[in-house]
């Protein structure tokens, strides 16, 4: 069930009106089952998948509290790995069968056929789970903050599961902390405007986002990506820099769509952007970009690895295994690999170029703070990622291709309206594009300036609220792509 699906607009204002109805004793279990039916909506089958991660961490979690009681410090701590190497060979062992079994399969062969060695590995025809990536972490995030005694081992299954399960997250994240969202399935939410009414603010533009900006945007990307070899270096170009903004838009409004829905069931949750594309380093910008998972890596990944703390060489060894994991983590090709390296590279690289901007800086007594020297940090911030983007919707080859093109000054590049026929945009669609991207930079300005734009709105006076309420539904409505013929399309984080 996506959320820019009819089904979607019907389930949710169906279970926000009985979850309020309900007495909060049965709350718990209502919202279970409709996580289970909202995930199951996908593939029924998969449901056990999600079943057996929640119970083998619910239990090592358990057994984690009851080793805590061992009066011998060595015994306590052995028995504690004990456990948490069963949650994580468990749980990383059923990521790796169901999405990087087939990659690690191929690759395996490829490398036995470089060394003259023919040989064949069974091949299982298995769909990737709905999510699989994205609970996977979360329930491993319990795991370690149990162990360190961040939090104690929850002892209600039934709010555990829900923890795990919990359906505006499920599909793609935000990858949610315990000790932020399993302490408030204790809480009583009470009904409250106000958060409603923000929760719902944040879903519209979240919509905006998805059903007008995301979708429009892919038009001009797939068209041109998709027959790359046909396409002019403008058009790469240009496809490519429209690429970023679609998957801003679409991974954004996800984001924006599950933590207004469950701000509207009155649940916190973490944000998961904040104006990447304002980010003056790529190191900022990860500071911005999926913060949730960047968060995820820090913690559990780069700090237990020594961080900082073991010298420069360690610390840019630490930051591209890093990178490296998260490019495995986003699919199971290389292309995500070379993304994920990519990314890590310009940090270092950023690093190592530091002493020689300082002196450049102090040379031609360079003013940091004005806005000229930000804009340009950022257009160069924006490059570089955009660079990296490539490869992230492109395979290997079909990136360097594509680069080569983009170089090269080739046919095409001055003759504007073919190029926007040619990439499925009309002169209608690029008005639309502009208006929106114009509404996509206010409000991420805004929310670089630390203005809550919803909080703006909910200030004004009635006639001025409605209007803007009306002015964005009404906008998707007559906008937005959808309709007779059109195929809701799946979110691309859903992929990972």
């Amino acid at each position: 069930m996506l959320f820019n699906s009819i089904e979607f607009l019907i389930f949710f204002p169906s279970v926000c009106l009985l979850y309020y109805l309900i007495p909060h004793r049965f709350r718990c279990v209502f919202l279970l089952l409709c996580s289970y039916f909202f995930y199951m909506c996908w593939n029924p089958k998969y449901a056990l998948l999600l079943l057996t991660s929640t119970v083998i961490t619910y239990v090592t979690g358990l057994l984690m509290d009851s080793a805590d009681r061992i009066e011998e410090e060595a015994g306590r701590t052995r028995r504690k790995k004990l456990y948490v190497a069963l949650a994580f060979v468990s749980n990383l062992g059923i990521l790796f069968f169901f999405k990087y079994y087939t990659f690690a399969a191929d690759t395996i062969v490829r490398l036995l056929q470089t060394v003259g060695i023919q040989a064949r590995i069974p091949a299982f025809d298995v769909v990737l789970p709905v999510g699989i990536s994205f609970y996977t972490f979360k329930v491993l995030s319990y795991t370690m903050d149990v162990y360190r005694k961040d939090i104690c081992a929850e002892k209600n299954f039934l709010k555990y599961a829900l923890y795990v399960s919990f359906f505006p997250q499920i599909a793609a994240g935000p990858i949610e902390r315990s000790k932020n969202l399993l302490t408030q399935m204790n809480e009583k939410h009470k009904f409250e405007f106000e958060k409603v009414r923000s929760g719902l603010l944040l879903m519209l533009y979240g919509y905006f986002q998805k059903v007008v900006l995301s979708e429009y945007l892919a038009i001009a990307v797939n068209s041109v990506y998709d027959s790359y070899k046909d396409r002019t270096g403008f058009q790469l170009l240009l496809a490519t820099i429209l690429f970023a903004f679609q998957i801003y838009c679409d991974f954004d409004s996800y984001s924006n769509i599950a933590i207004g829905a469950a701000q509207v069931m009155g649940f916190r949750t973490m944000e998961n952007f904040n104006t990447p594309y304002f980010a003056e380093s790529v190191a900022d910008f990860w500071r911005r970009w999926h913060i949730s998972l960047s968060g995820w890596f820090r913690d559990y990944l780069y700090i237990p690895l020594g961080g900082n703390r073991k010298g420069e060489f360690r610390r840019q060894l630490n930051l591209m295994i890093v990178f490296f994991v998260s490019g495995l983590w986003h699919g199971a090709s290389w292309h995500f690999v070379i993304w994920g390296c990519i990314n890590g590279a310009w940090q270092i690289i950023g690093r190592w170029l530091k002493p020689a901007k300082k002196k450049i800086k102090k040379l031609f007594c360079v003013d940091e703070t004005v806005f000229s020297h930000k804009l340009l940090r950022m257009l160069i911030t924006f490059g570089l990622v955009d660079f990296s983007w490539i490869f992230f919707r492109a395979d290997f080859r079909q990136g360097i291709a594509i680069i080569k093109k983009i170089i090269g000054v080739g046919s095409g590049w001055l003759t504007w309206g073919g190029n926007l026929k040619a990439m499925g945009l009309t002169y209608d669609t690029l008005l639309v594009l502009i208006v929106s991207m114009v509404i996509l930079f206010a409000a991420d300005l805004c929310r670089y300036k630390e203005i809550c734009l919803r909080d703006m709105i909910c200030r004004q006076g009635l006639w001025l609220r409605w209007l803007i309420y009306l002015f964005g539904i009404f906008g998707i409505l007559i906008f937005g792509v959808y309709g007779p013929g059109y195929d809701a399309s799946a979110f691309i984080y859903f992929q990972f």
